[in-house]
């Protein structure tokens, strides 16, 4: 099963994650992006992101090259803002026919929030159940034999 990891990533985190779990899969990467970037530090960077997800935006995102056909499997990558899926992820969503491909998702934060931004996600995607979920602490920031534990666990489960 041909899979590809379609990821936004504001601080490195989700990156990081995104190309441990593709080289331990053998996925493609495919990284989205918005044009307009939103704030990293301080107050700025949880006013916008959490505003942006709460109110479900659908920023317009850099060109990508995105061929559904040549993929079984869509795993999805996203910090988690307000307990919310990113913007950007909604608009590739929104952009793209994903039916019929299995669905599974990662999420990285440094609090709470994961499974209720997977929940949102679903309901983007109009699905009832993903494939596998994963929730991952700050995995660039804190490295830890925990998180690469559940990589490994969650990759397995996609085999």
């Amino acid at each position: 099963m041909k899979s590809l990891i379609v990821y936004y990533s504001l601080e490195g985190n989700t990156e990081y994650a995104a190309k441990k779990i593709a080289s331990e899969m053998g996925a493609d990467i495919l990284k989205i992006e918005p044009v307009k970037t939103y704030p990293n530090k301080g107050f700025r960077k949880f006013f916008w992101g959490g505003k942006s997800a709460v109110m479900a935006e659908t920023p317009e995102l850099k060109p990508y090259v995105f061929e559904a056909d040549k993929y079984d499997r869509i795993i999805f990558g996203f910090p988690v803002w307000a307990g919310n899926v990113t913007p950007p992820i909604r608009t590739f969503v929104k952009e793209n026919n994903l039916k019929g491909k299995q669905i599974s998702a990662f999420a990285c934060q440094s609090g709470s929030g994961a499974e209720k931004a997977f929940e949102k996600l679903k309901g983007v995607l109009g699905i009832e159940k993903l494939e596998a979920e994963l929730v991952l602490i700050d995995p660039m920031n804190r490295p830890n034999e925990a998180n690469e534990k559940k990589i490994r666990g969650f990759c397995a489960r996609l085999e």
